[in-house]
């Protein structure tokens, strides 16, 4: 069958890291024997900064990265009318303009044979609720929401069809233990600023930690207000700047541990969803403390594939522990890899996508489905 994915963007992971999950999802499919496309706008904000910090080097590392992954930049000239009706599955990102997501509907309703799904991966359901409610989805057939909780809003606020928990995961063919790789630093983050959402966590949970303990530790990200920079250089952290996601799973393994500091919207309106890192990271082999957040759909197993901590004086105490315990370290590494090995890579997440248009897609996507080779 052949896919149709609208996102952001394809290309740029700068401070968007629904493009991790994306390319993972791609790269499966087309594995399967499927065709996977990605459309992005012209003037997409990720994409612009990756080429104001990486210049065009970023954008071509991209393609040299991942040269099975079509995507194509689309202006206001674009025949989307023709593109969905090439497809048998068109997924719409919620960054993807208003107007075209009502147009793209119009085209469904007007006798597109196409599956129109719509696919949320934010908090905005909740922190921006009207940008949501507006957005026109009575002619989607399929709703994605990336947790349980999401999903919920969704039904209680009558936005869609059938809606389905899709939560993100990690590409294990990208992200996986590099046991060869010399641990060089005690802790690395790999996490952006944002819009000061998570400020005060990451104070307690990374930068009082760390310099208390004195240890050596790296942050990767981007959008740091100077007042943040110099916090962590007061902490003797060094900051890297934006990194490649292709590059995440080398650096994590240059580092003896990592931290999850879950934002704000999160933890508190949209319990149960993790940020794509904790997936990345487990299926990297690096033993991870977690701030606090409820994972009430059960994803992990409790203090098994990571430490959950209450507070900083409890991360404090964990990373002090795992540094002086390699034993510890390791069986947290092990079950924590056997997690994500088993129930969270990008396969399973392709698993669940093919079962739920096999219930719920069109009629001919659900016969395309049928066969017996669609599934491998």
């Amino acid at each position: 069958m052949k896919f149709l994915f609208y996102t952001h963007s394809l290309i740029s992971d700068w401070n968007h890291g629904n493009a991790h999950f994306l390319r993972g999802v791609m790269r499966d499919l087309i594995r399967r024997g499927h065709s996977a496309t990605a459309l992005e706008p012209e003037g997409a904000w990720s994409r612009e900064n990756l080429i104001a910090e990486g210049g065009e080097a970023a954008v071509n590392a991209f393609h040299e990265t991942f040269p099975d992954l079509e995507t194509s930049i689309y202006n206001s000239d674009f025949d989307h009318e023709a593109a969905v009706n090439a497809a048998d599955v068109v997924i719409v990102h919620e960054w993807t303009d208003p107007a075209l997501v009502e147009r793209i509907g119009k085209e469904r309703r007007d006798g597109g044979s196409f599956t129109l799904v719509f696919h949320d991966t934010h908090h905005r359901a909740v922190s921006a609720e009207g940008d949501i409610a507006g957005l026109q989805l009575q002619d989607y057939d399929i709703v994605l929401a990336f947790g349980e909780t999401l999903r919920q809003r969704y039904l209680d606020s009558g936005w869609g069809k059938q809606v389905h928990t899709w939560h993100e995961a990690a590409d294990d063919t990208l992200f996986r233990p590099m046991i060869h790789v010399e641990k060089q630093r005690d802790l690395i983050w790999i996490g952006n600023w944002g819009d000061d959402e998570r400020s005060a966590e990451i104070a307690e949970f990374l930068v009082r930690p760390v310099e208390e303990l004195k240890l050596s530790a790296t942050v990767r990200g981007v959008r740091y207000p100077e007042h943040a920079l110099t916090s962590l250089k007061k902490a003797g952290i060094a900051y890297g700047g934006w990194i490649a996601n292709a590059e995440a799973p080398k650096a994590f393994a240059r580092h003896k541990l990592t931290v999850h500091i879950p934002r704000r919207p999160y933890v508190e309106n949209l319990p149960g969803i993790p940020t794509i890192r904790v997936f990345e990271a487990l299926a990297c082999g690096i033993p991870l403390i977690s701030a606090p957040w409820d994972d009430c759909e059960h994803l992990f197993r409790p203090d098994r594939d990571f430490v959950m901590v209450r507070n900083g004086t409890e991360m404090k105490k964990a990373m002090r522990d795992l540094l002086n315990d390699p034993a510890q370290a390791q069986e947290l590494v092990s079950a924590g890899l056997e997690t994500v090995t088993m129930r969270h890579t990008c396969r399973h997440r392709v698993d669940e996508l093919l079962g739920i248009l096999s219930r719920d897609g069109t009629k001919s996507v659900k016969d395309a489905l049928a066969l017996p080779e669609a599934a491998e």
